[in-house]
């Protein structure tokens, strides 16, 4: 489904939209939180990984203008950074790749059906992962972990899926 190396296609932010990006704003009161996956192998296999707040906006419009912001202030030789925004309740409401200075954004599942063809994608390209990293093969092992974590930004809360596919449709 996916290329090995990340496809990243530009999305460029709506000029009716002010500039709202600011770090550390963490506003209980905004319902929308932008994230960085911020994992440690010791978080992952306790089951604390946790993602690291960037920002609370007040819209899902502006936590994806402000996804877009980060990009550009990302390092031109920057690695990518999987960022997701979350609801209030931490649920899952959009994901996506940024690097260069853009964000891909990774498109909700369609339905359950999907949602579970996506799970047991992702799970076999982790074993993958690990039985290349088993084998010497590091950058294989990243390419495989980092396609399976682009599968897993599909599943969208399903409360939240034909918002967030909506709203995708609206910013291209």
């Amino acid at each position: 489904m996916f290329d090995l190396s990340l496809p990243i296609h530009s999305t460029t932010c709506p000029a009716r939209f002010a500039p709202v990006f600011a770090i550390g704003d963490a506003d209980p009161n905004h319902p929308f939180a932008l994230t960085l996956s911020h994992r440690t192998p010791a978080d992952n296999m306790s089951g604390r990984a946790t993602p690291l707040v960037l920002a609370r906006f007040a819209t899902l419009a502006e936590a994806m203008e402000g996804a877009i912001n980060h990009a550009e202030a990302m390092a031109a030789d920057a690695a990518f950074q999987l960022l997701a925004i979350l609801d209030r309740d931490e649920q899952l409401v959009l994901a996506g790749a940024a690097s260069d200075g853009a964000v891909a954004w990774c498109h909700p599942v369609a339905s359950a059906t999907e949602a579970r063809c996506v799970v047991t994608e992702a799970s076999q390209l982790r074993g993958q992962a690990s039985r290349a990293a088993a084998w010497g093969e590091p950058d294989l092992a990243e390419r495989l972990r980092h396609r399976a974590d682009l599968l897993d930004a599909r599943l969208v809360d399903s409360l939240w899926r034909a918002f967030a596919t909506r709203a995708l449709q609206v910013a291209a």
